[in-house]
């Protein structure tokens, strides 16, 4: 059976709920708990782990801002707490984290910008140049304007789905509970817990409860949805609790977790799913960027001798020579449009073409199979 540790990943996303950061009896954030995750931060990123975190927290931090109590909210209510509380939260995480040298960067999102193909691209771009500049994203589903049809519903399945979009190959979820239990451990004493999870299988989807805080929209049963979404796309997942101080260390020090085991690897995965895609068009390239591709190179508009079709960017295309051989399947950069405007060009000479910098790659590395 596999051993896991987070000392191992190469890039980790970790989530923080809203329980873990708020007290639940003042509405006050638990500063003394942040700093002391923010300092397991830092330590994780010194040794060259890329770190996201997923941070809820804005309604509850916005609602005892503006005096609305402890009950249901109304959607407005919810949407105005959210934006109070996100500036305290976004506040607090650069305060934590700015002693440690570290930059904190708040991304918001809704379910719309990963489920469109070009906001979902942007989102991805904007969180790698952040992490590429030493950066530690501070995500949130952004509660102003998401509705229940745009929203994610909880942070559990939107850290799984960062965790996909930035190609982690671990996540972290920091809960109220230290693991999956064969049941609810806190109405049946005889449960047992599962430090590994091989399968998600229909038994182990049974065994998850809902929320029990009135501060947490998820439950056991949202964290293993999550960690379905995670494992598939080659993430390995960890259910650990929160609750304890400086919760990673104590997570690295084998405090008692659930590890959901990822069936392949997050580069694997994604080649994969981008192999399996119908191209919606052609580009054609010299023999030049055909070797420079093969030795694992981005595809540059200057190899490009044609375009054929009509695509809009972040769709796939196939790779040929200009034999006709197909060399590989990729991800466009640029709408066909643009790719046709480009084609044979420096990289440095796209703005002066475009109109606007543009970037340097028409099909990067990392979005396409050779």
């Amino acid at each position: 059976m596999a051993t896991l540790n987070i000392r191992d990943a190469k890039r980790l996303v970790v989530k923080i709920g809203s329980a873990l950061l708020v007290d639940s009896t003042t509405g006050a954030l638990r500063r003394d708990w942040l700093a002391g995750l923010c300092e397991d931060v830092a330590r994780i990123r010194a040794r060259g782990t890329e770190v996201v975190l997923v941070s809820s927290g804005s309604i509850a931090l916005g609602r005892g801002r503006l005096g609305l109590g402890s009950g249901a909210l109304a959607l407005e209510q919810a949407q105005a707490a959210a934006a109070a509380g996100q500036i305290a939260l976004a506040r607090a995480y650069e305060e934590m984290l700015a002693p440690h040298d570290l930059t904190a960067a708040q991304v918001l999102l809704t379910l719309e910008d990963t489920a469109d193909r070009r906001r979902y691209l942007n989102a991805r771009a904007t969180l790698g140049a952040l992490l590429s500049l030493g950066a530690v994203p501070i995500v949130n589903e952004n509660d102003t304007v998401a509705t229940d049809e745009i929203r994610f519903g909880d942070n559990d399945r939107l850290a799984a789905q960062i965790a996909v979009t930035v190609g982690a190959d671990q996540l972290v979820l920091l809960s109220d509970v230290d693991g999956l239990y064969t049941a609810n451990p806190q109405t049946h004493p005889e449960a047992r817990h599962l430090p590994v999870v091989e399968e998600i299988t229909p038994e182990i989807s049974a065994m998850a409860g809902e929320a029990a805080s009135h501060l947490s929209k998820g439950g056991m049963r949202t964290k293993v949805m999550a960690a379905r979404t995670a494992v598939l796309s080659g993430c390995a997942l960890c259910i650990t609790s929160g609750l304890l101080f400086k919760p990673l260390t104590e997570l690295e020090n084998d405090a008692r977790h659930t590890w959901f085991l990822p069936q392949t690897d997050p580069k694997t995965a994604r080649k994969v799913w981008i192999a399996a895609m119908k191209p919606r068009g052609r580009i054609v390239v010299d023999a030049g960027a055909g070797q420079a591709l093969a030795s694992g190179k981005s595809l540059l508009p200057a190899g490009v001798t044609m375009i054929s079709g009509a695509w809009e960017r972040g769709d796939p295309v196939a790779i040929e020579t200009t034999e006709g051989a197909i060399l590989g399947n990729g991800l466009a950069r640029y709408t066909s449009d643009e790719a046709r405007a480009i084609a044979g060009c420096r990289s440095s000479e796209i703005e002066a073409i475009l109109g606007y910098p543009g970037r340097a790659a028409l099909v990067h590395r990392d979005d396409m199979v050779v």
